[in-house]
């Protein structure tokens, strides 16, 4: 037998013999000190780690500093606590890329290469598409948590006045609507208000569209440039992702550790089971219908969807997930256009989660809910769950001003508190991987995809 497979039955014996003694460790049938076996998993990893080295690629890089980000959260939490500071620089540096790149590229999209009546004709075609979507997973997460029931018979934990949230007063539509224009874009930017960079944006490149050569040239070339340096600065940034995303994953471990999934666990499979019917019953469904080349989308997706998953913010994923949807055939104008308008519209994870967060909390409380009670949360819902994927676990506000807006206790969230970085995983991945996918249903709309792979394109 070549010495490579015997290497690769060697990995496979030892990472097995370190699930099944940490396994049996648990469930208490063994007994051995707790370090051997940590000893024993840090062997496999390491003997993972050696083909991982050789690949050279940055998503299998990643993935593998997800699996020593939780080993070392597990076996080291008080050091791996202190460990947020890594992925907190990394998010940083990635939000100081947002707003240049997006004001770069939606300028270029829209003066440069596409008509003012192609942009009004995307536009109106992408809000339809988008709400149609986020209303199904609203409705989704709705009947998943009315068919689990995983609220129903939990005693609340005590707790003092020292607990009570500070809940935002609920924003109405007329407050919706004015959120959505900029009264200052470098606040906007500083706040990373996604939403309102997208609407200067826009204008900007309608008023330089207008305006005559040769300042319209110079301007075009000017965002042109900021563009392909932002792609550039994003490789740079990406280099760290290992780092970040280990740390990312030792902090989450280390701050919950893995028994307070215990009573949780229910929740948190529902929310999870709804996820992946969502993207069985709607996404796929979507995929096939627009004739999409499945297996190169999935590796389109696959680092920004990780990027997601570890970092749970959609906006950390959008300049990687901006340059392979270009590389996939999904030309700029339009990624560009698609992308940054459904971090606002399109958050189809967050939504779900939301519908299924807020009935799991009436449960908890023992309130009864009628259909049409129900329904007019999920109502409300489209409105306040928009312009939301910019911050991790800006999902819990919208939670809590959901549940003061109906009169819910907001104590059961504190039960969600403990499980929803892992909660926030699942759903901000679905956010990214069905905004990347509507930019695709948005192009095939359009007439303008390219998906075809004469140059057997890789992706970052």
């Amino acid at each position: 037998m070549p010495a490579k497979n015997k290497f690769k039955l060697f990995i496979i014996a030892i990472a097995s013999l370190a699930a099944l003694l940490t396994s049996l460790q648990a469930l208490n049938l063994i007994y051995l000190d707790p370090w051997i076996i940590a000893g024993i998993r840090w062997g496999a990893i390491f003997a993972i780690g050696v083909p991982v080295y050789k690949r050279k690629n940055l998503t299998t890089w990643i993935l593998f500093s997800m699996i020593i980000g939780a080993e070392f959260g597990h076996d080291f939490p008080t050091a791996a606590v202190e460990l947020k500071v890594v992925s907190q620089v990394f998010l940083r540096l990635i939000k100081t890329i947002i707003a240049p790149l997006i004001f770069g590229t939606l300028v270029v999209g829209i003066a440069g290469h596409a008509s003012l009546k192609q942009v009004g004709r995307m536009g109106w075609k992408s809000i339809l598409y988008f709400e149609v979507v986020t209303t199904i997973a609203l409705f989704i997460g709705l009947v998943a948590i009315n068919i689990s029931k995983a609220g129903v018979g939990i005693i609340l934990p005590p707790h003092s006045d020292a607990e009570k949230l500070s809940v935002p007063p609920p924003s109405g539509i007329a407050e919706t609507v004015l959120h959505i224009f900029p009264e200052n874009i470098a606040k906007s930017i500083a706040e990373g208000q996604v939403l309102q960079i997208v609407v200067f944006s826009i204008l900007f490149a309608i008023g330089l569209a207008l305006v005559k050569e040769p300042h319209k040239k110079n301007m075009l070339n000017f965002c042109e440039s900021l563009t392909e340096v932002m792609f550039k600065f994003t490789n740079v940034v990406m280099m760290f992702a290992p780092f970040a995303v280990g740390a990312a994953i030792a902090y989450t471990v280390g701050h919950m550790g893995f028994g307070i999934l215990a009573n949780l666990f229910k929740l948190l499979a529902t929310l999870y089971i709804a996820l992946i019917a969502f993207t069985l019953l709607v996404m796929w469904p979507v995929a096939l219908i627009i004739k999409l080349p499945i297996r190169r989308f999935l590796n389109a997706v696959a680092e920004p969807a990780t990027i997601a998953f570890s970092t749970t913010s959609s906006e950390a994923a959008l300049p990687i997930a901006l340059e392979n949807m270009e590389a996939f055939g999904v030309p700029r104008k339009i990624v560009a256009f698609v992308l940054p308008a459904g971090y606002s519209f399109n958050l189809t994870g967050s939504t779900l989660y939301l519908s299924l967060a807020t009935i799991f909390v009436a449960q908890a409380a023992g309130i009864h809910l009628s259909v049409s009670e129900q329904i007019l949360i999920v109502l409300t819902l489209m409105l306040t769950t928009k312009g939301i994927a910019g911050v991790p676990r800006a999902s819990l506000v919208i939670l809590m001003g959901t549940a003061a807006a109906f009169g819910l206790p907001v104590e059961p969230i504190f039960l969600i508190l403990g499980i929803d970085e892992l909660m926030d995983m699942a759903r901000t991945t679905v956010n990214l991987v069905g905004n990347c996918l509507a930019s695709t249903v948005i192009a095939k709309w359009e007439g303008e995809e390219e998906y075809s792979d004469p140059n057997n394109t890789t992706f970052t």
